[in-house]
C-alpha cells in the first residue's frame, strides 16, 4: 500500500511539478508522463480499436521462415519467399477500419500479412519475431528497433505497443501510472520530422502517419523511380530544406537519424531476389502504397544488423549532410545547442570513427537524447534495465558508453 501511494504521490508531483523528475534519485519510471488526450488524428479518441484482438500468426515447422520465435533469435539466413505458397495464415489481407495502422510501412506490411497483430496491437517479442522472419533484419537490430519504439511510445511492463495511434486502454498496465502511450505516431519520438512519405505532425495537423501519394510521387521523381543510397540521401536532404522552410515548429534532433535507417530500408530490405534485388517502383510502391509483400517476393540473403544499419545511416547522411537543429519561428532555425555522441556543432564529421557510428544508435537508446531546443528525454531505470537485458549483450565490446554507470 506504501508503495502505490508513493507512486502516486510522485505522479501528482511530477505533474505539478516537473523538475521533480530531473531530480538526483528519484526514479522517473514512477512519474506519468501526462498528454493532452485531444481528439485529432492519433488520439485516443479517434484511434481504430478492434475488440477481438488475435495474436500474430507465430512460425510452424511447416512454415519455419527464419524460426525466429517468442522473441528468440532465429536462423538468420534468409533468401527465402515470404509468405511461403501454402501459409495461409500469412496471407494479405488489407485492414479495416479497426485496425491499426502507422508511419511505418514495413510494419504496416507486417502487420497486412499477420506477422504482426492485424489488429496493430503489438508486442516486443512480436516485433522482433516479424523482422527477422518477414526481412531478415538481425537480431541484434530487431531486439534494438522493438526497443526504441517501445521505450518511446509504448508500455515496458506489458510489453505492448501500438504501431500507429494512441491505444492506451489496451497497452498500458495502469494508466494512472503511465500516462498517454502514443503508439508510434507520437511526435519527436520515434516518429519525427522529414519523413519520407508523411507529414510532418505540424504541418499536416497531427496527421503524421497517413501515406502522403502527393511525397510519395515527388520521391520517385527525385529518385528516378530508383531507390537507392544516392537517391534517397537527395531526396532526404530536399524533405529537410522544404520541412525547416515550412515548418516554423520543425525539429531535427538525433532521433531524426533512425529517418535515415528506415530510408535504407528501401534498398536493403523491401528489394526481392526475384527481382534482382532492385529497389524499382513496382517493388518499392508495393510496399507504401499498397502495403503489401510483392507477389513471389524473397527476401534478402544476409541479416541487416546494427552495423550494417549504421553504416548507412552515415553514408547516407554524410552524402547531403544537413544540421541538426530547429525552428524558433518561420525562417529562424537554431542548430543543436549541445553535443550528442558523434554529432557535434550541429552535424556529423566526415571523419568520424568506426566506433562512434557503432555507438550511434546506443546512444539514441540509453543517452539524454534531446527533443527540443530546450529538452531532453532521460530513459527511466526501467527503461535501462529493460535494454540491459534484452538489447545491450549485443553490442558487445563496442566501447560505447555504459548508461549504467
Amino acid at each position: 500500500m506504501k508503495v502505490v501511494a508513493a507512486a502516486v504521490f510522485l505522479a501528482e508531483a511530477v505533474h505539478a511539478f516537473p523538475w521533480v523528475s530531473r531530480v538526483p534519485g528519484v526514479d522517473s519510471s514512477m512519474l506519468v508522463a501526462r498528454q493532452q488526450p485531444g481528439t485529432g488524428p492519433g488520439s485516443e479518441a479517434t484511434c481504430p480499436n478492434n475488440p477481438n484482438h488475435v495474436n500474430a500468426a507465430p512460425v510452424t515447422t511447416k512454415y519455419p521462415y527464419n524460426n525466429a520465435l517468442n522473441g528468440k533469435k532465429g536462423n538468420e539466413k534468409g533468401g527465402f519467399r515470404v509468405p511461403a505458397v501454402g501459409d495461409t495464415a500469412h496471407r494479405y489481407i488489407a485492414p479495416t477500419a479497426r485496425d491499426i495502422r502507422g508511419p511505418c510501412p514495413g510494419l504496416n506490411t507486417a502487420a497486412n500479412h499477420n506477422f504482426l497483430a492485424r489488429d496493430g496491437i503489438t508486442t516486443y517479442a512480436e516485433l522482433v519475431d516479424a523482422q527477422q522472419n518477414v526481412y531478415n533484419v538481425g537480431y541484434d537490430l530487431a531486439n534494438l528497433l522493438a526497443f526504441l519504439g517501445l521505450q518511446a511510445d509504448g508500455d515496458l511492463v506489458t510489453t505492448k505497443l501500438s504501431i500507429g495511434c494512441d491505444a492506451t486502454g489496451r497497452t498500458s498496465f495502469n494508466r494512472a501510472l503511465t500516462g498517454s502511450q502514443p503508439g508510434l505516431v507520437g511526435h519527436n519520438k520515434f516518429e519525427g520530422d522529414t519523413s519520407l512519405t508523411r507529414n510532418d505532425f505540424f504541418l499536416g495537423k497531427g496527421d503524421n502517419f497517413r501515406f502522403n501519394t502527393t511525397l510519395f510521387a515527388k520521391m520517385t521523381r527525385s529518385t528516378g523511380a530508383n531507390y537507392n543510397l544516392q537517391g534517397l540521401a537527395k531526396y532526404r536532404k530536399e524533405r529537410y530544406v522544404e520541412s525547416r522552410r515550412d515548418n516554423p515548429n520543425f525539429f531535427f534532433g538525433p532521433l531524426s537519424l533512425l529517418l535515415f535507417g528506415a530510408a535504407s530500408f528501401l534498398y536493403e530490405l523491401f528489394p526481392s531476389g526475384t527481382r534482382g534485388y532492385a529497389p524499382d517502383f513496382a517493388t518499392i510502391s508495393s510496399f507504401f502504397v499498397q502495403e503489401k509483400l510483392p507477389d513471389n517476393w524473397t527476401n534478402r540473403v544476409a541479416p541487416y544488423s546494427n552495423r550494417l544499419v549504421t553504416e548507412q545511416i552515415v553514408a547516407m547522411y554524410l552524402l547531403a549532410p544537413v544540421q541538426f537543429g530547429g525552428n524558433t519561428a518561420a525562417g529562424s532555425f537554431n542548430g543543436l545547442p549541445s553535443n550528442f555522441g558523434a554529432i557535434r556543432n550541429g552535424t556529423i564529421s566526415p571523419s568520424i570513427t568506426p566506433a562512434e557510428t557503432s555507438c550511434l544508435l546506443y546512444q539514441l537508446a540509453t543517452g539524454q537524447v534531446p527533443s527540443s531546443l530546450n529538452g531532453v528525454v532521460t530513459p527511466t531505470v526501467e527503461a535501462l534495465a529493460f535494454f540491459a537485458k534484452n538489447v545491450a549483450p549485443s553490442f558487445g565490446n563496442l566501447g560505447c558508453p555504459n548508461p549504467l554507470t
